[in-house]
């Protein structure tokens, strides 16, 4: 009889696989290591981990011995079974084995709780589950890393060791798998932008990165391309202050909802703060005027600087920073042109990511716990945001309780060249800071009414979004962002003043181009390009200088052959042009 194929595509069982996996560890670990004592150990994107206390250092070597194991215990095929006890009942069950932590957890439940434990061999852990049916399930497993963890993400804890470890239905998606990071390690964006001199991380600012002229060339690129298509979809763009006064993020909300993510500092005796967000700005520019109806839909586009609070732990380079500009824009409207304007702002996404050539999904959030405004508020605004997704025929996945504050948001999820997803445009429906802000505009009927407010990002962050796009084209950006388009090098210095003439035509131009005329062998100078991941790469011997021509290398395509100069100027121009891929 064929045994039932386990449907990984089911995230409730991916999530089972992976912790009764985990469960697993803990038993092969316990195993080894007697005294160590157990934290947590979830299933999380991509694997599992679990948190263990132990005076011995497990070392990348002991993942080997841990894995070994663990075979032995899927081997066994251990069922997993389930077992309740009163609160206080599990208290002294896990104080008799020392598992401190376990205690710990359960003391934090109330005392009427019914404390459920899982049981496979004679290993039994604290977990609400669920799990797979039997150990045997478990069919390919990989331990893949050793890190610090603080108990409960805490820096005034104990410093724990936290095992990560991944798992799949079958050797071939396991390898499949692997593969895939180690692609991930070459392609990582801060090896990439050390290579290509981008940008640079410095204990000076933790956090805050440096940007390198190629890495400006880049950031440039984009906002130019921003500031072009936002001209184009009917917006107006401001500045608002980096520093503001403490009263103002009370009205905004963001004191009460924000402040532990916030940096604050004195002037003249008086509280202010470095802005976390754009939006409160963007309102004191909103108020100093009054607006008709007639003004509507009023689209107002900031690059923002922000800088939010973020745990030393949770940085990664460009990925989680502490300063980074937000590509933000503010949109006033009259109610009616609500859905309007959300499926503009859905096509223009759209437009951006399709340029990169991005796939993505989108999320619809609703209203979270701690939230602003009424029921009837967030309904309407939650209606208006589904209702347009729906007549544009947009699928979408709904993500209840993870909205903003303020209201509702639809968030884009960007799927790179690796199939890994990354959150960067969202749409937010806010209806609660025009009445915190107390905007008005006068109405047809000449009274006072307030307007709806969109709050929208695309990129989402410049900062994340270069990280992304280094990532996802493994360093060989389309032509038009490339921070060196062309290189020319010399086979011999005998070419050099030929190569000289190449280079000002491409800079009249208007190509980022440099030359290497060094007495340096072709082949070594060739390596050192490709490493730079130059876009296209120029050999010039005698032949090419006779004919005035160029040998010509693509970082995307490979050989070009030989080109006339003008041809090849030509090509690049129209590559420009077109924002080709």
């Amino acid at each position: 009889m064929a045994k039932e194929k386990i449907n990984f595509e089911d995230e409730q069982i991916k999530s089972k696989y992976r912790h009764t996996t985990s469960h697993i560890m803990a038993q092969a670990i316990k195993n080894l290591w007697p005294d160590a004592k157990l934290a947590i150990g979830p299933s999380i994107k991509d694997g599992f981990y679990y948190d263990i206390d132990l005076e011995y250092k497990i070392t990348d070597q002991d993942l080997m011995k841990i894995m070994k194991e663990m075979k032995k215990i899927i081997k066994a095929n251990q069922k997993l079974e389930k077992f309740e006890l009163p609160r206080q009942e599990a208290i002294d069950f896990m104080d008799e084995k020392g598992e401190t932590y376990k205690v710990e957890l359960i003391q934090d439940l109330p005392e009427d709780t019914i404390i459920s434990f899982y049981k496979q061999g004679d290993f039994v852990d604290l977990c609400a589950g669920p799990h797979m049916e039997s150990t045997g399930q478990i069919k390919a497993v990989k331990l893949t890393s050793v890190a610090g963890a603080y108990w409960r993400g805490d820096e005034k804890n104990k410093m724990l060791q936290r095992i990560y470890g991944t798992c799949f239905p079958s050797q071939e998606e396991l390898d499949g798998y692997l593969k895939k990071i180690e692609e991930a390690k070459k392609r990582d964006h801060r090896k990439i932008g050390k290579e290509m001199d981008l940008f640079m991380l410095n204990d000076a600012g933790p956090g805050f990165p440096f940007f390198m002229p190629n890495g400006m060339v880049i950031r440039n690129e984009l906002e130019n391309f921003w500031r072009q298509e936002h001209k184009k979809h009917g917006y107006k763009e401001i500045k608002t202050p980096l520093v503001l006064n403490e009263e103002l993020w009370r009205t905004s909300g963001h004191w009460d909802h924000y402040k532990d993510n916030m940096y604050f500092t004195k002037i003249d005796d008086e509280d202010f703060a470095i802005k976390p967000m754009n939006c409160p700005g963007a309102m004191i520019a909103y108020k100093r005027k009054m607006y008709s109806y007639r003004d509507f839909p009023m689209r107002i586009g900031e690059l923002g600087q922000v800088h939010r609070h973020e745990l030393s732990g949770a940085l990664h380079g460009l990925m989680r920073v502490r300063t980074f500009t937000q590509d933000d824009a503010h949109i006033f409207m009259l109610p009616e042109q609500i859905k309007e304007e959300i499926i503009g702002v859905i096509k223009f996404i759209d437009e951006v990511y399709k340029l990169f050539g991005f796939k993505y999904f989108v999320e619809l959030s609703t209203r979270p716990k701690d939230s602003m405004g009424t029921d009837e508020e967030w309904d309407m605004a939650e209606k208006a945001l589904s209702e347009a997704m729906n007549e544009i025929d947009l699928e979408y996945v709904l993500n209840e309780g993870d909205g903003a504050f303020y209201g509702p948001k639809l968030d884009f999820h960007l799927e790179d060249s690796l199939g890994r997803t990354w959150q960067c445009g969202t749409i937010q429906l806010d209806l609660q800071m025009p009445q915190r802000f107390d905007l008005t505009y006068v109405s047809s009927d000449g009274d006072k009414h307030r307007p709806i407010m969109i709050h929208r990002v695309i990129f989402g962050s410049i900062e994340r979004f270069i990280g992304i796009l280094i990532e996802h084209t493994a360093g060989k950006f389309p032509l038009w962002i490339a921070p060196v388009q062309v290189k020319l090098l010399t086979v011999t210095e005998a070419q050099a003043d030929y190569a000289k003439q190449v280079m000002k035509k491409c800079e009249d131009a208007d190509l980022r181009v440099e030359i290497d005329i060094r007495n340096e062998k072709i082949g070594y100078k060739l390596r050192e390009a490709r490493n730079q991941r130059i876009s296209y790469i120029c050999v010039i011997g005698e032949i090419e200088e006779e004919n005035n021509t160029l040998s010509v290398r693509s970082n995307k395509t490979g050989d070009l052959g030989t080109l006339q100069v003008d041809d090849f100027i030509d090509k690049l121009a129209e590559e420009i042009k077109t924002k080709a891929i």
